[in-house]
């Protein structure tokens, strides 16, 4: 991989069940494993369902956006966490958009693209829902603390 599609993020242990990734422009996210009552990390679960929706939030926000401003924009993402023969996986994924636009000509062109913006990124924008549903290898190995 060359320097212009490398991506990555770091993780560390911060205590018992407790981790922070941090980019490489040094931002950072707190998440956990979400056992401990009162816990409100996101788990990685959480995590991959947020990535979902927020890759395609970005992109229809990118298309729509240019007509009109929403007056309100929602996605909602779930899925079954299962445990079968393959391992523990999530199933029947689903990211659900919510957007509303003002009254007027603006308004009424967003809405008009809002579908066609969806299933492009869906269909071939989003990173993230892409490398999901095509499916990617992943390698995992230990490097030397």
């Amino acid at each position: 991989m060359t320097e212009n599609t490398l991506r990555s993020v770091s993780v560390e242990r911060t205590s018992t069940g407790h981790f922070t990734a941090t980019n490489p422009r040094g931002g950072t996210i707190g998440f956990g494993t979400g056992s401990d009552p009162g816990d409100t990390d996101f788990t990685p679960v959480e995590l991959l369902l947020a990535a979902l929706g927020g890759c395609t939030a970005v992109d229809v926000d990118v298309a729509t956006s240019r007509h009109a401003e929403p007056t309100g924009f929602a996605v909602t993402v779930t899925g079954d966490k299962i445990s079968d023969e393959l391992g523990n996986r999530m199933t029947d994924l689903v990211v659900t958009f919510s957007v509303a636009f003002p009254d007027g000509e603006p308004g009424d062109r967003a809405r008009a693209i809002l579908p066609r913006a969806v299933k492009s990124s869906h269909d071939r924008l989003c990173t993230v829902s892409r490398t999901v549903e095509i499916g990617t290898p992943v390698t995992a190995r230990t490097a030397d603390a």
